[in-house]
């Protein structure tokens, strides 16, 4: 575990790293097929189970990505990017709970 976090830290500069911006889009597509499968009576849970997953693998690898920066010493993109991400995965986050919610509430028989 301890090697695979030093490879993903210490990628070339050249190397993209913004992994959590696929995850994220993952997370809100599969969190979009929830409500649309649960809405037309289909049982979501394996979308639901998805969205989850997307949005803490998400967390993970956008605070793995500050910090590469950290590490790096790229004080710079850290301070650009921190402060301002930080807000919006947050309500991100809430955000996904909230429309995971939706896929709870009893259904009219």
């Amino acid at each position: 575990m301890e090697a695979i976090i030093w490879i993903s830290l210490n990628k070339p500069k050249g190397e993209k790293k913004e992994m959590w911006l696929a995850l994220g889009a993952a997370a809100v597509l599969s969190a979009i097929f929830n409500v649309i499968w649960t809405l037309c009576h289909k049982d979501a849970r394996w979308f639901r189970f998805l969205s989850l997953a997307f949005t803490a693998l998400t967390l993970c690898a956008f605070y793995a990505d500050g910090a590469g920066r950290l590490l790096r010493e790229d004080w710079a993109g850290w301070m650009d990017t921190m402060p301002a991400i930080n807000t919006v995965l947050w309500a991100c986050t809430g955000a996904s709970i909230l429309i995971h919610a939706i896929s709870l509430v009893p259904k009219k028989k």
